[in-house]
């Protein structure tokens, strides 16, 4: 029997919420000075770390709104397990194209990102939707739990500095899977482990809202009192050990400086306890379904590809303006020219300014989504 279709307006904001923040993440990769990277003890400053830091909520919430998504499309298991796999494929090639083009205005020597991943995963899901539910709880659960107690197997560079392939079979396939390795930013594990937890989720959302609240809760404040304990100990759960800094302040961005490629059991905890308490909270809220956050959150593909296009147009634009040449943004943004770049509160102005342009064509979009039924259209 399959689970009634339900469209909450929780998880659309949530996810819409997570849009929002996740373009701040790629207006400063794309504007910002690229002097030093953002997480780097050594160079950073608190605001530069945080900026970077708070957005790394958004991958694990793609992937376990996904996930819970799946669970209330309210179709039959041959039908979700059908749309998982035809979906899966399409956001791979996506990734491999469209949204490839977007981050570097080329289609030359992709790299696998978080769609190929999420579109992966949604075909690795297609298949453990056949399993008994508590079967798939244990296995997503005991992968991110115990996923790093693989940390010592490493494969060799998969490319040369010419970008000439040089990784064996087995160096692959431990790129693919859990190491990550250029050009493989995103491997599976323990990725494919959240969108199956999301998965295994999806009956909270078909309880009374009183309970799933609270149940919401209590999930959140436990993830994040297990990665206080957790990363206290200091002895897994992440592969970069804390350490004390010169002044409190930086040590307490050391200890949350946790790895996200791959993304440690500490990344996972201390990020996904946040997004069951913001679940919660915006359970409690009356939120318009005309509301910028549900808005976004109904088109998340369509926002995902348009705001690289548009930001990558940005960098064109201000690097024009700055004396250089379109040329130079033509290519991945670490590769821009040195010089280039926008102080970071001229980020923060072009990160609104992106958000409020992207606004009408989302809507506009979600009307269309709502107004038919096309099948493409549950595609983008």
């Amino acid at each position: 029997m399959s689970p009634p279709r339900q469209r909450l307006t929780s998880i659309d904001a949530t996810r819409g919420l997570i849009m929002v923040v996740m373009a701040l993440d790629h207006a400063r990769d794309f504007l910002g000075f690229k002097a030093f990277n953002a997480t780097d003890l050594a160079k950073t400053t608190v605001p530069f770390f945080m900026t970077r830091w708070v957005t790394h909520f958004c991958a694990p919430g793609f992937m376990l709104l996904a996930g819970t998504a799946a669970y209330l499309a309210g179709k039959s298991k041959p039908e979700l397990s059908r749309f998982l796999l035809t979906r899966g494929l399409w956001l791979v090639f996506a990734e491999l194209t469209v949204i490839h083009f977007a981050w570097t205005f080329t289609f030359t020597n992709p790299r696998l990102m978080v769609i190929w991943a999420l579109g992966w995963s949604m075909v690795l899901l297609a298949a453990l939707v056949w399993l008994p539910s508590r079967w798939v709880a244990v296995l997503s659960i005991a992968t991110i739990v115990l996923h790093n107690a693989f940390d010592g197997i490493r494969a060799a560079p998969l490319r040369d500095a010419a970008g000439v392939s040089t990784g064996t079979a087995g160096d692959w396939v431990i790129s693919l899977l859990h190491q990550g390795n250029t050009p493989v930013g995103y491997p599976l594990i323990p990725w494919v482990a959240v969108m199956a937890l999301g998965y295994v989720m999806g009956p909270i959302f078909t309880m009374e809202p009183d309970r799933r609240q609270r149940l919401l809760v209590q999930l959140g404040l436990g993830a994040l009192g297990a990665f206080v304990a957790l990363r206290a100990l200091n002895v897994y759960g992440d592969p970069a050990p804390w350490t004390t800094q010169p002044s409190s302040a930086f040590t307490v961005l050391s200890f949350l400086n946790v790895t996200k490629y791959p993304p440690s059991l500490a990344y996972l905890l201390v990020t996904l306890g946040p997004l069951f308490l913001v679940l919660a909270a915006f359970e409690r809220m009356t939120l318009k379904r005309e509301g910028p956050l549900v808005i976004f959150g109904r088109v998340p593909f369509f926002y995902y590809a348009l705001h690289l296009g548009l930001l990558h147009l940005a960098a064109v634009a201000v690097g024009l303006a700055q004396g250089f040449e379109a040329q130079q943004f033509v290519g991945p943004f670490w590769k821009f020219p040195k010089g280039f770049g926008l102080s970071l509160g001229w980020v923060y102005v072009a990160w609104a300014g992106a958000v409020l342009i992207l606004f009408l064509p989302s809507r506009w979009f979600a009307a269309l989504k709502a107004r038919r039924k096309d099948w493409w259209l549950s595609y983008l």
